[in-house]
């Protein structure tokens, strides 16, 4: 392992300026290399601001004392992070640990395996009782296959009988051995990640070249819109996103040990608490007391309002979010704020952008927790470790899936916005490179963590924590989105547990022949040709839609068919005011289809959905028409 020396706390783990610049390609031009020197001089003068003020303030930082974990204490840790606690032998029983366990593909399991390993040997050396052998646990729990279903089978024979019902299926082709920087590429989320750098590690192919500054030269990647859609965050129930973060954590950890590269995480740090209101104060406690004021609220609303005031006034402004403003009018204003800002005194007419642009960065710099949170930060910090992008974006998918809610709303506000920075950049000169460069440091930077940078390391970990806030505005639409077979997982966690399957039963030849006559109800099912089914808009009209399905009939279809019958047959319409614009016409986009109970808490329908698809997959699920949340309300 590298060497590593521990930094003071007072922001100043980096040199306050270097003089190299990013890696340029092969050909720069000297205009070119200029632009590199000053954007990575933007790093380093951001840094150096970071410094000064704290040190103006003269911030004591309280470090936890940080201790080597013993042997098998990270496994554990892990273990309860991803839902499998029981496994550490501390409970008697295991059913839901095994109705996870069932649901994983075969290089998830593989990574639980390797934890449970160190951890079962830790707990033998220290003379404590036993963990259950593995085999017992994995025997039961096998999975169907999710990824490549020509894997070479475990010697196991109850694996092999677990996985040969897919064995008809065919191998999906998610390879991609050349990077083309502008062509569109595929961006596969149908097969577990894991699974296709499984694959990828047993052919041959050309890691991605680093071109960080130029964002005209970034991969476009296009995710394959499969029969039944793609899911973005927010379209699944809080009931079923419960579940993302567990699954996402076991994907994450199985898809680093096949690239090799370790998960870091920190320990949770216990957060102080303050007398402030605003500045300083945890993102959950500032959501709750912003909600006692609007309901619902998942963003703070003093970041809304910073974001609200420099996109009206500050995107022209040239240097914003570079150019600092004044130290001491930013510590003005902070305290201005927290007397006047929930009151409505405060006139953010008055303010300088510049200053805002400095209370938009001081306030995420002084969360408690940073807003990558404290466990996570490293394994942000490490994605720039891993050569190929795609892996990269596979990577920072997971890790934005696995943030807490208010983490993650939080961040996508602050991306949007930088993305409508970059968008001026022909007026405000700050182009991708130069807003990453800047921002990074106010995330990746915290003073309530500890600071260990290896030695000579100073300038590659400043380049990579930029690249990685680099894609994270660039590839945001990209990463928040629901990987296909994390939704599978997701549903096959329900159906576990509405059978309630008698894991617990050793008998294992009755729990293989339930599950098989379950896969052939469904097998049955999608031999179907079509179905007529009713589509429900409780909320909208006192009757419902029946549709009759096919193989081509997509949820926008029954939405056109919905509003065609809403306006030609006079339906009993139970909210017009919602509904109906001033000509009497009904806005499709104002309506969506929402799939609700079976395998599914509530799940908001691409447009492209094919419903007879999703049929066969749900075939218990309610279909609810519903006015889009989002879409301005007619009165």
């Amino acid at each position: 392992s590298l060497s590593t020396r521990n930094y003071p706390c007072k922001m100043n783990q980096l040199p306050p300026k270097s003089p190299l610049a990013s890696p340029v390609s092969e050909g720069t031009n000297s205009r070119g290399e200029a632009l590199d020197n000053l954007s990575m001089d933007s790093f380093w003068l951001e840094v150096e601001n970071i410094k000064q003020s704290a040190e103006a303030e003269q911030e004591e930082c309280s470090l936890a004392d940080v201790k080597t974990p013993e042997e098998g204490e990270a496994e554990a840790e892990w273990l309860q992070d991803a839902g499998l606690s029981e496994l550490l032998g501390d409970h008697g029983s295991d059913g839901d640990n095994l109705v996870l366990l069932s649901t994983l593909t075969r290089t998830q399991t593989a990574a639980v395996q390797r934890r449970l390993d160190t951890y079962s040997r830790s707990r033998r050396r220290k003379n404590k009782q036993p963990v259950r052998h593995v085999r017992d646990i994995f025997a039961v729990g096998s999975p169907e296959e999710m990824g490549s279903e020509k894997e070479k089978s475990s010697p196991d024979p109850l694996w092999h009988n677990l996985r040969t019902a897919n064995a008809q299926r065919k191998t999906q082709d998610y390879s991609c051995t050349v990077r083309n920087p502008g062509k569109e590429e595929v961006f596969n989320m149908d097969v577990a990640y894991s699974e296709q750098a499984a694959v990828l590690l047993k052919g041959s192919f050309l890691p991605e070249s680093r071109k960080l500054k130029d964002g005209n030269a970034l991969t476009k990647f296009k995710i394959p819109k499969g029969r039944l859609g793609v899911t973005r965050i927010g379209d699944l129930s809080a009931q079923d996103m419960k579940k993302i973060p567990t699954l996402a954590l076991i994907e994450l950890t199985a898809l680093c040990d096949i690239l090799g590269c370790e998960l870091k995480r920190n320990k949770a740090a216990k957060l102080k608490t303050t007398e402030k209101r605003l500045f300083g104060v945890p993102l959950n406690t500032l959501l709750e007391n912003d909600q006692k004021l609007l309901p619902n609220t998942k963003v703070p609303l003093l970041l809304q309002a910073l974001l609200s005031c420099l996109e009206k006034r500050g995107l022209e402004t040239e240097g914003i979010l570079r150019v600092s403003g004044s130290q001491t009018r930013i510590k003005s204003l902070e305290q201005k704020l927290e007397r006047e800002f929930y009151s409505g005194l405060f006139r953010w007419d008055d303010v300088h952008q510049n200053d805002v642009s400095g209370l938009l960065k001081r306030f995420i710099r002084e969360l408690p927790a940073p807003l990558l949170t404290a466990e996570y930060l490293p394994a942000f910090a490490a994605v720039q470790n891993i050569p190929d992008l795609k892996q990269r974006l596979q990577a920072l998918n997971l890790l934005i899936l696995i943030l807490p809610e208010p983490n993650r709303n939080t961040l996508k506000a602050l991306l949007e916005f930088l993305s409508k920075v970059v968008a001026r950049e022909n007026n405000n000169k700050m182009n991708l490179w130069n807003v990453s460069t800047v921002m990074a440091p106010n995330l990746f930077m915290h003073k309530g963590l500890p600071n260990k940078i290896p030695e000579g390391k100073e300038k590659q970990l400043a380049e990579g924590a930029a690249d990685v806030v680099r894609m994270m505005i660039h590839y945001q639409d990209l990463l928040w989105t629901v990987s296909s077979f994390l939704v599978a997982q997701v549903r096959k966690l329900n159906e576990s547990n509405s059978k309630r399957y008698q894991f617990c039963d050793k008998r294992i030849k009755n729990l293989l022949r339930k599950i098989h006559a379950d896969k052939e109800k469904v097998e049955k099912n999608q031999a179907e040709p079509s179905k007529t089914v009713k589509v429900h808009a409780s909320l909208l009209l006192k009757d419902s839609l029946e549709v009759h399905l096919n193989n081509a009939t997509r949820v926008a279809d029954v939405l056109r068919q919905f509003q065609k019958n809403l306006c030609q047959n006079g339906w009993n319409i139970v909210n017009t005011v919602n509904l109906l614009k001033c000509n009497n016409s009904v806005e499709c986009t104002n309506l969506l289809l929402y799939e609700v109970g079976g395998n599914i808490g509530e799940h908001c329908l691409d447009p492209d959905t094919y419903l007879l698809d999703l049929y066969h997959i749900n075939p218990h699920a309610e279909w609810i028409i519903k006015q889009n949340p989002s879409y301005p309300r007619m009165f």
